[in-house]
């Protein structure tokens, strides 16, 4: 992706923020009108930050991986979001030399599942009683 196509692509985005911002506005009376500056200074803040993400990622990720994560991202939002975090993170630390390409990921993604299984798995203890004839109260019956 070049820089006028991403360029596009945050000006769509915060024109669509912008959009939604004022219908959530006329939908809802505003109670002070700063409030609405406020909010659009949120919008191009949120939008900003998704970019910024979006270009790490790009740095960090092979086509091939990236278009596995958007996959990902269409079926578990939550799980592709904790991927992107992970990788950003491990990009930060020095942890990743080269960029990751879809193999690398589909083990991270394994990993993360492994981790996920053992977090939720619940283990199960019976326990029995053992029966002991000598100890039984029926043999105290007083006729």
């Amino acid at each position: 992706m070049d820089d006028s196509e991403l360029q596009a692509i945050r000006q769509a985005r915060l024109a669509e923020l912008q959009k939604r911002q004022q219908q959530a506005g006329g939908a809802s009376s505003s109670a002070s009108p700063s409030g609405n500056g406020a909010q659009a200074a949120d919008a191009s803040r949120q939008a900003s930050e998704d970019d910024a993400r979006a270009a790490m990622i790009a740095q960090i990720l092979t086509p091939t991986a990236r278009e596995r994560l958007s996959r990902i991202r269409i079926v578990k939002q939550q799980k592709a979001k904790g991927v992107e975090d992970l990788l950003i993170q491990m990009a930060r630390t020095g942890q990743i030399q080269n960029r990751v390409d879809e193999d690398e990921l589909i083990s991270l993604l394994d990993q993360i599942s492994k981790q996920e299984t053992k977090q939720n798995e619940t283990k199960i203890v019976y326990q029995t009683r053992r029966y002991n004839a000598y100890d039984s109260d029926d043999d105290d019956l007083d006729l």
